[in-house]
């Protein structure tokens, strides 16, 4: 299983159904159930579903409803480069977080062996 690092406070609106657009600097071919993963705690999972993109920070202000980010903070992130949105759909919150190891280094992904959800 697959764990995807994301600040907060958008991990935990991505995991209560609030934020169904995790916006990154990269397309990614992995789809399917993935464990939200912020600090060393996992907070539930969800459905990694669709990419779309590219995007520009202006088009993306468009959809704020979705990836709950402003035009300042899509502006600053994307550097002058085009921005993917990642689709999420089926979030399960866990009842309590649990502890996850982050190998150091990890920014993005992290394998999460033998993880039951």
């Amino acid at each position: 299983m697959k764990g995807l690092i994301v600040r907060e406070p958008y991990a935990s609106w991505i995991v209560e159904g609030r934020k169904v657009w995790e916006i990154r600097k990269n397309s990614t071919r992995i789809r399917g159930r993935i464990v939200i993963i912020s600090g060393r705690k996992a907070l539930g999972t969800v459905e990694l579903v669709d990419v779309l993109g590219p995007f520009t920070p202006e088009e993306l202000v468009e959809h704020e409803d979705k990836h709950l980010a402003s035009y300042e903070f899509l502006k600053r992130y994307s550097n002058g480069k085009k921005l993917y949105a990642w689709v999420l759909a089926n979030p399960e919150k866990f009842e309590h977080p649990r502890d996850v190891a982050v190998p150091p280094g990890a920014q993005v992904w992290v394998n999460l062996r033998g993880f039951q959800y």
